[in-house]
């Protein structure tokens, strides 16, 4: 059986300044990332992690992929008005794209 190849580097964070200095730094570099905004506290945004980590944990190579969780980094929900979790926000050049639809969440991070 052979593996499917990774194409996302998983990466939690856990302080508001780590998440605005890689926005700071997409801003310069227009380097295509993901922050997905999640609950500890909410099935649905377990299990999605837990999928993200079976498939992607330890992963070196591909699109970042940010995991912002409510608890740790309350402050962080408002940069992109996130209001329903679980919340996909993608960065690609000056481009946002806004996802909170659980199907086309996993169907965009492949899961």
């Amino acid at each position: 059986m052979s593996k499917q190849k990774t194409n996302l580097k998983l990466r939690f964070l856990s302080k508001e300044n780590d998440l605005n200095k890689i926005l700071r730094q997409q801003k310069r570099t227009k380097e295509k990332l993901h922050i997905l905004f999640v609950s500890e506290w909410d099935n649905l945004c377990e299990g999605l992690v837990s999928k993200l980590r079976e498939k992607y944990e330890g992963s070196e190579e591909g699109t970042p992929l940010y995991v912002v969780n409510s608890f740790d980094m309350p402050h962080s929900f408002v940069i992109y008005k996130t209001t329903k979790l679980p919340h996909l926000v993608s960065l690609t050049k000056d481009k946002v794209k806004s996802e909170d639809w659980l199907s086309m969440i996993e169907r965009t991070l492949k899961v």
